[in-house]
């Protein structure tokens, strides 16, 4: 059997693959089994922050792995302390830091953290969540019971996890508060959901109103976090300080890691949470790697010489084809074109991967763009380039 053959023989079937089989890469470009090159806008969902082969996330990555890889967290690990110090320094707030392997998996410990807030801190319960049409949170049955877009609550896994309410505007999930109501959670700039980005006033009116009424806000940066949106995180970027916060993707470079940032740090004792994997020696010294890489990129300029120059060729493009695309949307390097129907933004993808550079698919039939915050000038020109022959071949 080949590749594809064994995949759909052996691999539960839950991912629509293109069976292309990359085998190394270097920065923002991709290699598959015949050579060919593709130009990476894609970085494995917003993962892949420093690019393929980084020297110095590599070196830092093999260093740990020939001295320790894992131990239980049963006992301290000093990676994990020097993390959440340096999150808790880059935030520029007092914070503590419970460490997961994934998104949705610091989700799940944000919400488990607002659930036991609301359970000690009031004279009665508080339990309910109130989030927003077209977000995503996870895949877990708490998780995608939060995300709001019908598609992800099909009944072949209900019943689902009650306490979750969803609203379609921030205004209407500020009416939408109740006795019971112990957190808004939300991202800024809804990935999944189009790559579309609230507006800054919106989010610090619902975020002064939630301080007011003693309501949580739980921002998901699973995917805005770590530099992707020009600061380093994107609620420094919106001004605002919310009271949970969720990392992931791009922290760990590739390497699995998630993580809760909360200020409240008195909320959680001993066995309240855990994980067996989540903040071990690799992902933790990883995610060092990826922030010192990027805070270098951030405090010389480069990265807002990038994000400017790639999204000037991302204008270009929604300009010159207004028969294809409606709009662009997003923020830094989390960009988006909203497509005229799923039908052309499904052509538009395939046709980019057969001219060599990866794109993304969204909601609302939006075309997404996720580059590494390392990608150099000249492969965002080939990346355009292979994107207009994508467009012109329609």
């Amino acid at each position: 059997m080949n590749l594809e053959e064994l995949d759909k023989h052996y691999v539960l079937q839950t991912y629509g693959r293109n069976y292309t089989n990359f085998t190394h890469g270097k920065s923002s470009t991709l290699y598959d089994e015949n050579g060919k090159d593709y130009i990476d806008f894609a970085s494995g969902i917003g993962v892949n922050s420093v690019g393929h082969g980084n020297e110095k996330l590599v070196n830092a990555i093999c260093a740990q792995a020939s001295k320790i890889i894992h131990i239980s967290n049963l006992q301290v690990i000093e990676p994990q302390v020097k993390l959440a110090q340096k999150i808790s320094e880059l935030y520029g707030q007092d914070v503590a830091i419970f460490f997961a392997n994934s998104g949705a998996e610091a989700n799940e410990g944000a919400i488990k953290l607002a659930r036991k807030y609301g359970e000690v801190k009031f004279d009665s319960k508080k339990y309910k969540i109130i989030t927003l049409e077209n977000s995503f949170h996870g895949r877990t049955l708490a998780t995608v019971k939060a995300t709001g877009q019908d598609s992800f609550h099909p009944t072949c896994f209900a019943p689902y996890i009650e306490g979750f309410i969803c609203t379609a505007s921030v205004q209407e999930a500020i009416d939408a508060i109740d006795d019971e109501t112990v957190a808004v959670m939300l991202e800024l700039v809804q990935g999944e959901g189009g790559v579309e980005a609230f507006s800054k006033n919106e989010i610090q009116y619902l975020s002064s109103t939630l301080k007011e009424k003693n309501v949580l806000l739980i921002v998901d940066e699973v995917q805005t976090g770590i530099y992707r949106t020009g600061e380093f995180l994107a609620s420094q970027v919106y001004g605002i300080k919310p009271d949970i916060i969720t990392l992931a993707k791009g922290l760990g470079g590739g390497v699995p890691i998630g993580a809760v940032v909360t200020p409240h740090k008195d909320i959680f004792t001993a066995g309240d949470h855990g994980s067996t994997f989540g903040g071990n020696y690799l992902s933790t010294s990883a995610g060092l790697a990826v922030l010192g890489i990027l805070e270098d990129l951030y405090k010389s300029n480069k990265l807002a010489e990038t994000i400017e120059y790639f999204n000037a060729k991302l204008e270009k493009i929604a300009s010159k084809y207004p028969q294809y695309f409606e709009k662009s949307s997003g923020i830094g390097l989390m960009r988006g074109l909203r497509a005229k129907d799923s039908e052309t933004q499904g052509k538009i993808i395939k046709s980019c991967m057969n001219e060599g550079v990866i794109v993304l698919k969204a909601g609302r039939n939006t075309v997404r763009f996720l580059p590494s915050l390392t990608i150099t000038n000249s492969e965002i020109d080939e990346g355009f380039i292979r994107l207009e022959k994508a467009l012109e071949s329609l």
